[in-house]
C-alpha cells in the first residue's frame, strides 16, 4: 500500500530562480489533491549566508536562516503561489552543505517526499565535482522527485 503524502520538502537552490515554475508544478500536482503541507527549504553555504547578512544588515546583527530564506528572491515566487492556492507551507533556511542538510531536514521534519531540481552532468563531471542531488537521492529517507533543469 502506498504511503500517504502529508508533507513535501521543496528544495529551492540559488540556481533554481529560472526553474521554479517546473518545481512548483511538480509540488502542486501532489500537494493540492492530497492537502500536503509544503516546506520550502533554502540551504545557504556559509559564504552566501555571510554575504547576504552583510548586504542586508550593516549593523553586524544576525538574521536567523529561516528569516533570511523568507527574504530570498527564489522563495518569494513559490510562497506567493502557495498563498494563492491556499496550500499550507513553511519556509526553512539552514546553513551548510546542501547534500547533507537536505537529508537532515527531511529526517527532522519526517517528510513524505522531497522535490529537488538540478542539471544533467556527465559521469566525469560528477566524479570530479560531485553532485549534491545525487547525494540526496542516495541518502534521502523518503522518495525524491528530481526535476531536471535544461
Amino acid at each position: 500500500m502506498p504511503r500517504a503524502i502529508n508533507s513535501i520538502l521543496l528544495v529551492i537552490g540559488p540556481n533554481d530562480r529560472d526553474h521554479v515554475d517546473a518545481l512548483l508544478d511538480e509540488v502542486l500536482a501532489i500537494a493540492v489533491p492530497t492537502g500536503a503541507e509544503v516546506y520550502l527549504l533554502h540551504v545557504f553555504p556559509r559564504d552566501e549566508y555571510e554575504d547576504l547578512l552583510a548586504q542586508i544588515d550593516s549593523s553586524g546583527g544576525s538574521i536567523p536562516p529561516d528569516e533570511l530564506a523568507a527574504r530570498h528572491a527564489s522563495i518569494s515566487t513559490p510562497a506567493s503561489r502557495f498563498e494563492e492556492l491556499d496550500v499550507a507551507y513553511e519556509i526553512r533556511g539552514v546553513i551548510g552543505k546542501p547534500e547533507s542538510e537536505v537529508v537532515r531536514v527531511a529526517n527532522d521534519l519526517d517528510v513524505d517526499r522531497i522535490v529537488i531540481g538540478g542539471t544533467g552532468r556527465s559521469p566525469a563531471g560528477k566524479a570530479i565535482f560531485g553532485n549534491h542531488v545525487q547525494q540526496v537521492l542516495l541518502n534521502a529517507p523518503c522518495p525524491v522527485t528530481y526535476v531536471r533543469r535544461d
